[in-house]
């Protein structure tokens, strides 16, 4: 294990970063008040609990996860989300959603973007990712279970005959940190426990836990760890917000961690923990009819580009779904122009906010409201973050309130710059659209949670997470995730 002076005296201790997908701050206090959580809730007391980290726009994990490992919003490490059209390749990127989306645009292709060309092609060589800069001062970090893991070491994927020759896949190798686990295809332990087919492949709790423990054990912990719990995001889908019974399951496995020192307070001592989630999940509405805005429907005077042919010449539309946000692309300005798009969606009430880039400006429409906001960066008015922007029009577009040049948040967590960067996150003519609460948006085959949750919307119940740090007095100075690369390479 490397360390690094600190003041000369003291090496640096090991991070742990632990991020349960989808932990949301509500649900965390009450398991921790009623004693489902008492190993977040030991940290938290030793630690310092924050319950309003906001994380990036589009809330999907590969930008989240992105935005964590290289410190930038997604117009800079160029993820803009799960699912997007790449004009380049003229072929919409789907790195996976639902199977039957996956199908129809062809499984290799879909195995290949998520496994390879996401990590390897899709993040910007212009950033650097967390394992990078480590690697450059001399460290070592590790990687477990994050679909985010580009790193400097040439590392290789174990994948079956058979599945490499269905998904026609040329090469094994990516680039990753020195220690490196990514469910069956690259594990850390020798054992095979918790990495059947059945158990997602090994992208589960129990894998990434096994992981880590092994490299405790075998005193290999590196300066850095990032681990991965996915388990819980797919329960509170399906059960809502306040499942306390999968963040009770999420917790059992940091037990696991913390038991592994004997005392608890001893695995303080040594290590610097950071437990958080990745992106919140609003609630959806049991009812279909209610819950499922219909995209091809609402724009049904328009030839929208089917998965299975993909983009033909007489195709108008595209439509990119991410759970409860869109970019819905023109793909021919002269005869679809960006604002006959806004103003069909503009009638559907459950849609919640409308932008599109106009000339140097960003224009927001909202459904509840008359009017529209104009904006762009580098103005007079400053916000929370230190960002000055120009505004024009209906501030209550975006929940903002402006007082003596100052701009404070309101439903949209640091709203100007995530519409900013995901409207700049790839080439493009298209609109972000973002649904109200309760309401999931659907193209051809979209995933639906009906009674459940779901993300990828602006709306603080998709954007803010809580963040708990234990082991260390250090914080980071603004609470959102694109600022916490620079707060962690300060610790080692």
């Amino acid at each position: 294990m490397q360390t690094v002076a600190t003041g000369g005296e003291h090496p640096a201790k090991p991070i742990i970063m632990i991020i349960v997908d989808t932990l949301m701050d509500a649900p965390l206090k009450e398991a921790m008040q009623t004693g489902m959580a008492p190993g977040m809730k030991f940290l938290a007391e030793k630690g310092n609990y924050y319950p309003n980290l906001v994380a990036p726009f589009p809330t999907m994990s590969v930008n989240v996860d992105t935005t964590l490992l290289t410190g930038t919003y997604c117009h800079e490490h160029k993820i803009p989300g799960l699912v997007w059209f790449s004009k380049k390749e003229k072929r919409l990127v789907n790195y996976g959603t639902h199977y039957r989306e996956l199908l129809k645009l062809g499984l290799g292709q879909a195995v290949e973007d998520l496994l390879f060309n996401m990590n390897e092609a899709h993040i910007s060589k212009k950033v650097s990712t967390i394992h990078e800069d480590l690697e450059k001062k001399g460290f070592e970090s590790a990687s477990i279970n994050a679909l985010i893991f580009r790193g400097p070491f040439l590392q290789t994927f174990n994948i079956p005959r058979l599945a490499k020759a269905i998904a026609k896949i040329k090469t094994n190798q990516i680039h990753a940190p020195k220690y490196f686990s990514y469910g069956r295809f690259a594990k850390l332990s020798p054992s095979n426990r918790n990495q059947h087919f059945w158990q997602k492949a090994g992208v589960n709790d129990l894998s990434s836990v096994q992981q880590l423990e092994h490299l405790i054990k075998t005193k290999r912990l590196p300066s850095f760890s990032i681990v991965y719990l996915p388990d819980l995001d797919q329960r509170i889908h399906k059960n809502g917000r306040m499942d306390l019974k999968g963040i009770k399951k999420s917790d059992k496995q940091i037990q696991k961690l913390l038991d592994l020192y004997g005392d608890w307070n001893r695995a303080l001592e040594e290590n610097v923990w950071v437990a958080m989630g990745d992106n919140g999940q609003a609630w959806v509405h049991p009812k279909r009819s209610e819950a499922v805005v219909d995209l091809k429907k609402a724009l049904h005077s328009f030839k929208i580009m089917g998965l299975r042919k993909g983009l033909t010449p007489s195709d108008q539309v595209i439509l990119a779904v991410n759970d409860r946000m869109a970019y819905v692309y023109s793909n021919n300005l002269d005869l679809v122009p960006l604002e006959r798009l806004a103003d069909e969606l503009h009638s559907e009430k459950r849609i919640d906010i409308i932008a599109w880039k106009h000339g140097g400006d960003i224009m927001v429409k909202s459904t509840q409201y008359d009017g529209e906001l104009r904006f762009r960066p580098n103005g007079d008015y400053m916000d929370e973050y230190g960002q000055g922007w120009q505004l024009k029009g209906e501030p209550a577009i975006l929940n903002l309130k402006l007082e003596s040049g100052f701009i404070s948040y309101g439903n949209y967590p640091d709203a100007l710059a995530r519409l900013y960067s995901s409207l700049y996150s790839h080439e493009g003519d298209f609109l972000v659209v973002s649904a109200r609460p309760g309401y999931e948006l659907a193209g051809e085959g979209s995933p639906l949670h009906l009674g459940g949750a779901g993300h990828g919307g602006l709306h603080k119940q998709d954007s803010i997470v809580p963040m708990i740090i234990a082991g260390t007095d250090s914080s980071p100075d603004k609470m959102r995730i694109v600022d916490l690369k620079k707060w962690l390479l300060t610790l080692i």
